[in-house]
């Protein structure tokens, strides 16, 4: 499978996510809920990287590629805890468009960090995407 099977996967099972856990933390604090998911998740990626034999690779990370993954756990972490606060306030409908303009930021972090090229296309698309977030998640034109 490319690169486009996996993105459209992740969209759906994300997708799944936001449903799954607002019918879920219905009457339970939602760091408590947070912390459960993310233990599910541990054990399932574990699973993964113990199945396949990936966890010998551990000892020939570098210090440097350890250092920012440990930040974007940590980025995850507090994305995860927010995410979840907003679904239990809000609707699900609403949260999740929100939620995914960080697809928009992605391109402009992207621009100013790792120095990706931007095009008028890519500009447009995510002007679209802050569009269509405001609409969908406030309604408004």
């Amino acid at each position: 499978m490319n690169w486009f099977v996996f993105a459209l996967l992740s969209a759906f099972f994300a997708s799944l996510t936001a449903i799954l856990a607002k019918i879920g933390i219905r009457d339970v604090n939602s760091n408590l809920a947070t912390a459960i998911r993310t233990i599910v998740i541990l054990i399932f990626a574990w699973g993964v990287v113990i199945y396949q034999g990936t966890w010998k690779h551990i000892g020939s990370l570098s210090g440097y590629s350890v250092f920012f993954l440990v930040l974007s756990g940590l980025a995850t972490g507090l994305s995860w805890l927010f995410y979840f606060r907003a679904l239990q306030l809000g609707q699900a409908s609403q949260v999740a468009p929100i939620d995914k303009l960080s697809l928009a930021l992605t391109v402009i972090l992207a621009v100013i960090f790792l120095h990706e090229k931007v095009s008028l296309s890519i500009i447009t698309g995510a002007v679209l995407m802050l569009a269509g977030t405001y609409i969908i998640a406030f309604g408004k034109f």
